[in-house]
């Protein structure tokens, strides 16, 4: 990193002059990665939103992303662009999720709007806390992946692979109970 205008240790100490030497190579970067990933479809404006996205995400909670890389796993700016994709797939998710109109969704008995979700039932002690949290959190309030990792601090890469784990834990339970996974 000796060509770089910054150092990761100062940049994560808060040192203006290493910020802006991170933002001015980090942004053609992201913006590509942003570009590349389908952010280009949303339009001009939301691939701007997107980088800044990025950047909040890098720098939130006192840069603990940020303070993840690894030089020894992969160069700074492969790490940038995965960080720069995942944040653009998860927005393009979101968005699907919010855009889909009454027409193209499913049709679904009218419920009252009180009514609650029935909990799910887990045996017990084969999941951790954890992991029994995160899938209350997605089937039983119904939250999307970014919501529930925004509310429990973790990134939702993180909370994906936590569920899918679990996921494995109770179909492997329900093979051996003799039940259809």
């Amino acid at each position: 990193m000796a060509d770089l205008d910054f150092e990761l240790d100062s940049l994560i100490q808060g040192e203006k002059p290493a910020w802006d030497g991170f933002v001015s190579y980090a942004s053609p970067i992201i913006y590509r990665a942003v570009q590349c990933s389908g952010g280009a479809s949303l339009g001009g404006d939301a691939v701007a939103d997107l980088v800044q996205d990025v950047f909040l995400r890098l720098c939130r909670e006192q840069f603990r992303l940020l303070k993840t890389y690894d030089p020894v796993r992969a160069g700074l700016s492969t790490w940038l662009a995965l960080v720069a994709r995942s944040t653009t797939l998860d927005a393009l998710r979101k968005r699907r999720l919010n855009t889909t109109s009454e027409d193209e969704a499913p049709e679904q008995p009218a419920t009252p709007e009180t009514e609650e979700p029935e909990p799910i039932t887990l045996p017990p002690g084969l999941l951790s806390e954890r992991q029994e949290l995160i899938l209350r959190l997605l089937f039983e309030r119904d939250m999307d992946v970014s919501e529930a990792a925004d509310l429990l601090g973790i990134e939702a890469q993180t909370l994906r692979s936590t569920k899918h784990k679990a996921l494995e834990k109770l179909r492997k339970y329900r093979e051996q109970q003799g039940a259809d996974p």
